[in-house]
């Protein structure tokens, strides 16, 4: 089952519920994945409905950073619905797993002292192994603790 299926059938139990807010919230990260579908004239793939959902968590969370602090309404509902959306939003990798991969790929380059110099080299072999499993600002500075 894909997740397109999978909120679909989410949001028809959030309306038999009539949970309002949780149907809302379905109903908008729906529309997301169909119109991304719609733009690739294609099914989605499993990785594009990952990224589509982290997408829409960023969205809101940086909604949730610019809102002004005197609207308790825009916050709570923003919160709610990153709480729904993490539901679907793919599990990231521990700090530890993270590190584990960053040591593979300096194997694999055979960089037993990396420099700043070699960042590029090793977020070139990294980032497809990380993406859309892991936060890069994370993998980001985890990657500069291997520095000397």
């Amino acid at each position: 089952m894909n997740k397109i299926e999978q909120i679909r059938s989410e949001m028809v139990a959030a309306m038999k519920a009539k949970d309002k807010e949780r149907k809302d919230a379905l109903s908008m990260l729906l529309g997301s994945l169909k119109n991304k579908a719609i733009d690739k004239r294609a099914d989605l793939t499993d990785v594009e409905e990952n990224e589509i959902v982290l997408k829409e968590i960023k969205q809101l969370k940086e909604t949730l950073e610019s809102a002004p602090a005197d609207r308790a309404d825009i916050i709570e509902q923003c919160k709610f619905r990153i709480q729904v959306y993490e539901e679907f939003a793919p599990k990231f990798m521990t700090e530890d797993e993270i590190k584990e991969t960053i040591q593979t790929v300096l194997t694999k380059l055979s960089l037993t002292e990396p420099t700043a110099k070699d960042k590029g080299k090793i977020m070139k072999e990294l980032m497809p192994l990380v993406k859309g499993k892991s936060d890069g600002k994370l993998v980001n500075s985890l990657v500069s603790t291997f520095f000397k």
